[in-house]
């Protein structure tokens, strides 16, 4: 059995050198797909366009406008003399917020009374429009710390003008750098796509090809057939894993804070639950092309919407949750993110290395069944 395996392991691996284009897609679609997502996927917003409607022109006001514009969040685009001027920055996107100073600010602040800011916000994109008001309370609530701090010194008096001090602490991402949050998804949908795809084509392509005829009468078993080809796509599999792993932790200064042998054996976990996913779909598919629409369908859509790779799965309705299982790269994300951002152990995720073990057995039951009855046809 085991020469049998390894013979077919040679074969493939002989057409593989062949096949130049074949090894140029594996290797460089991959970095290629990391650095076009890497840089062109963040949810982190900068140069947000502010426009600024003064009522008060006091140096408290003016104070605070230096505070927004002098971090990158906030572009200030303009100054509104009247209210009627705010709908035509916010209809025209001249603005995609606007800041309402009342005219008695800065005599309230003095004074140590509660002051209120009207902050208008187009609300088209919902996400956009929350992290705008998150970064704008942020920066009032610094503002107003500091002002306080600056009354209670001119007075002589202890105590404190803020009645709550906040004292944010983010544990696994302490700059809030939502790279740190995708790369992890960009590095499992990438690998399932290779996978998938890699191992459907090369199986496919021996039936166009008619040798599948010639492998069908000889002694190999499907066991020995599936075994045989799943192994130089492993190791290949696992050599882009690499490689995508050390592009991102030079290109996205990428933490890998945990264990890196846990890392190597979990990633050839999830190697092996794609590959099964595409030998599955080789069983089903008649020829190259529909072999890579199928394994583009079911690898690609999957990862991207139901995996969390970018939506939260807790969002979503009970039957979506229940249905993202149906692909592996949700439980390898958990692991990869376990494992790189918090240096966790095995203790925090076993459950999805179990459920990637029961992922491969059924699919590779299903190819080796599907292989058995084209036999008996």
């Amino acid at each position: 059995m085991l020469n049998r395996i390894y013979a077919l392991a040679k074969k493939e691996v002989r057409q593989l050198k062949r096949d130049t284009r074949m090894l140029l897609i594996i290797f460089l679609f991959p970095v290629l797909l990391l650095v076009i997502f890497g840089y062109a996927i963040n949810f982190d917003v900068h140069h947000i366009k502010i426009a600024i409607y003064d009522r008060d022109k006091s140096e408290d006001t003016r104070a605070f406008i230096n505070t927004l514009t002098s971090s990158s969040y906030f572009d200030l685009v303009g100054s509104i003399n009247s209210s009627s001027q705010i709908k035509k920055y916010l209809d025209e996107q001249i603005a995609q917020a606007v800041i309402v100073f009342p005219e008695d600010m800065s005599r309230n602040l003095n004074s140590k009374k509660d002051t209120r800011l009207q902050i208008l916000i187009d609300g088209v994109n919902g996400n956009t429009a929350t992290l705008i008001m998150n970064y704008l309370n942020l920066a009032t609530m610094t503002y107003s710390q500091g002002f306080s701090g600056k009354v209670l010194a001119l007075t002589g008096r202890g105590g404190t003008y803020v009645p709550v001090d906040l004292e944010p602490v983010f544990w696994y991402n302490p700059s809030l750098d939502s790279r740190y949050f995708l790369i992890p998804g960009l590095i499992a949908m990438i690998m399932i796509i290779t996978a998938v795809i890699s191992i459907s084509l090369s199986i496919v392509r021996e039936k166009e090809l008619g040798t599948i005829e010639q492998i069908n009468v000889s002694p190999l078993s499907s066991i020995e057939l599936i075994l045989g080809k799943t192994v130089p796509y492993a190791v290949i599999s696992l050599l882009v894993a690499v490689f995508i792993l050390i592009s991102g932790y030079f290109l996205f200064s990428m933490p890998i804070k945990g264990n890196l042998i846990l890392l190597f054996l979990t990633t050839l976990v999830f190697i092996f639950a794609s590959l099964s996913l595409g030998i599955f779909v080789s069983s089903v598919a008649t020829n190259q092309q529909v072999a890579f629409q199928m394994a583009s369908l079911i690898s690609m859509l999957p990862s991207v919407i139901l995996s969390g790779f970018i939506f939260p799965i807790e969002s979503m309705p009970a039957f979506i949750q229940l249905l993202s299982n149906i692909t592996p790269a949700k439980f390898y994300i958990i692991i990869l993110r376990s494992i790189l951002l918090k240096g966790v152990g095995l203790e925090a995720f076993w459950p999805q290395v179990i459920y990637l073990f029961i992922f491969s057995a059924i699919f590779l039951g299903l190819a080796t069944l599907r292989n058995r009855k084209m036999k008996t046809v």
